[in-house]
């Protein structure tokens, strides 16, 4: 037992001293600068995303956030699959540095989260979102993770061009990115 708690605390030492890192690297990406919250609560449509892991499988997402009484934000993810499905994924997000409000902490509820809360956390940086707060472009800084979102499940061709490129600038890697499949390839046939 002893040695179990030694091997969880060491590895939470590496995982928030990795992420402390990141916060303050003068080659991590350029976030939002102050992020309206408020404004930003609500329904995106994930237009594209870099692959990973948990969405597996998704062809149309979805994050809903709501800011909480106490400051934090509930968060809402889901997605339809193929099999039309959607899948589900509930969690909250605390804003990482006070005054900052473009760099979250976002941690999903599972139970490993619940065995040890704080730890499976992930960096949610809002690196861009226009002024009427209906187009946003969210990433990891190590470049590992980005969505494209939008307040409409479309965009005209310009406006994600222009999303692509301020993601480009940023570092990231667009070429590999995996788009919203349209509504009408998602419904099953009769």
């Amino acid at each position: 037992m002893r040695r179990l708690h030694l091997l969880l605390g060491l590895c939470l030492v590496m995982l928030l001293g990795g992420c402390a890192s990141s916060a303050h690297d003068p080659l991590a990406p350029k976030t939002a600068g102050n992020v309206d919250l408020k404004r930003y609560q609500g329904k995106w449509y994930e237009l594209a995303r870099l692959p990973m892991r948990y969405q597996q499988g998704c062809e149309q997402s979805e994050a809903h956030y709501n800011l909480k009484s106490d400051g934090s934000y509930g968060v809402l993810n889901r997605c339809r699959t193929l099999g039309d499905e959607w899948l589900r994924a509930e969690g909250h997000a605390n804003i990482q540095e006070p005054g900052h409000t473009d760099k979250l902490w976002v941690e999903f509820d599972n139970w490993f989260t619940r065995l040890v809360p704080g730890v499976a956390r992930g960096e949610y940086w809002i690196l861009y979102v226009d002024e009427r707060y209906h187009t946003a472009i969210v990433g990891s800084p190590d470049r590992k993770y980005l969505w494209i979102l939008s307040r409409t499940p479309s965009l005209p061709a310009w406006q994600r061009e222009s999303l692509l490129s301020k993601a480009r600038q940023q570092g990231y890697d667009t070429s590999r990115l995996i788009w919203r499949t349209a509504d009408q390839q998602i419904v099953k046939s009769h």
